[in-house]
């Protein structure tokens, strides 16, 4: 069993350390919208009984229309991490294909498959009794990254390669994962670059997973609308970032038929509750342009807060700004002391990264801080 991973949002833990009530802290360390939205009333057979079919679909075509997925209803989940921690199994699932004795054709060292569903060499794979067995155990994750990918396959017994550009994604990975824009460093690729890397993984026989978590930002990078073309792609979406609701633990799956079957399978009965998909149901059939304007508002004022600071900010997105400073450790205690929480790196000492401000005052006090800071 590998380690917890260390994630933002440990306002208590600061608290107990550095002095100060929680609910005074000033919480910078997670990049959730701070400024969450007014929840939808609720009706009260949604606590009061089990999710109903109605409920469930009502929640699966508001988000199909949100995300752009077509003909594909997205699997609502209790936050993404659950279908993150399902990933391996899936693979598991997928190493052993059935085909016909007449598809298989062995040469030189070479199996391939006739309808072009499979092309590997011989050091991957083995034929016995009309199956073809996938037999390595290589995941490519683009890092740095959300740190649960590797340890969810770390602890399902596969090897996993953090590699830092998708042309180090090879035949050898069963499975790739890139998140889009990237956690914490807010790079992007386009969706014609990725969907060339889904036909790469395909055509070894692999997944490719996409994280857009931070996509309701960025919503020209999404993949969602090329879902159903593309048999070989997952696609994982928040609920719960960009609507300022991450206590509410809800998430999207976005995949072929499949694959989603499995998921549901796997997952269980009632695996979200009825009001978290009655809220879904409301606010993703509602105008969220005013959020947007808001989330882009909050990340120009604390931009002006950092730049005025003399901070050098190395990337992020509309929810969160990456800092790169040779004095980042000594910054993270100094704002600790101030009872402002952001998130380090311990994988990168001279990074921080700073989630939104919820307010203008929030930005006077951030900058008051880092003023007070002594280079």
């Amino acid at each position: 069993m590998s380690a917890p991973i260390a994630h933002g949002g440990g306002i208590t833990a600061a608290a107990a350390a550095f002095g100060g009530r929680p609910e005074d802290w000033l919480d910078l360390s997670t990049g959730i919208n701070p400024c969450p939205v007014a929840l939808p009333d609720i009706p009260a057979r949604a606590w009061h009984r089990l999710p109903d079919r109605h409920l469930i679909v009502e929640a699966r075509r508001a988000a199909r229309d949100h995300y752009g997925s077509g003909e594909i209803l997205p699997l609502p989940v209790p936050g993404t991490q659950s279908v993150i921690q399902l990933l391996p199994r899936l693979v598991e699932a997928g190493r052993l294909v059935g085909v016909a004795d007449e598809q298989v054709d062995v040469t030189d060292n070479r199996i391939a498959v006739t309808d072009d569903r499979i092309a590997v060499t011989d050091d991957r794979i083995a034929v016995t009794d009309d199956r073809i067995a996938v037999t390595d155990d290589r995941i490519a994750v683009v890092s740095p990254t959300y740190g649960e990918y590797a340890r969810a396959f770390t602890s399902g017994g596969f090897t996993v390669d953090a590699v830092d550009n998708l042309a180090a994604i090879g035949i050898e990975h069963r499975l790739a994962v890139v998140v889009n824009p990237n956690n914490p460093d807010g790079r992007a690729w386009p969706a014609e670059t990725l969907i060339a890397l889904h036909d790469r993984m395909k055509a070894a026989g692999g997944l490719l997973v996409v994280d857009e978590a931070f996509g309701d930002t960025e919503t020209a990078l999404s993949l969602a609308s090329r879902v159903p073309q593309l048999s070989n792609l997952i696609i994982f979406r928040s609920f719960g970032k960009f609507f300022g609701l991450a206590g509410l633990r809800l998430g999207f799956a976005i995949a072929r038929g499949d694959i989603l079957a499995r998921f549901e399978d796997w997952l269980g009965p009632w695996a979200v509750s009825g009001p978290a998909l009655s809220i879904a149901g409301s606010l993703l059939r509602s105008d969220v342009s005013a959020i947007r304007s808001r989330i882009n508002e909050r990340c120009t004022g604390q931009h002006a807060v950092l730049k005025g600071a003399g901070l050098r900010m190395a990337g992020g997105t509309a929810l969160f700004t990456l800092v790169a400073d040779a004095r980042a450790g000594d910054i993270y205690m100094h704002l600790c002391r101030h009872h402002i929480l952001v998130r380090k790196f311990e994988y990168a000492p001279n990074w921080l990264r700073f989630g939104l401000t919820p307010d203008p005052a929030a930005d006077r006090r951030l900058g008051e801080a880092l003023q007070r800071f002594e280079r």
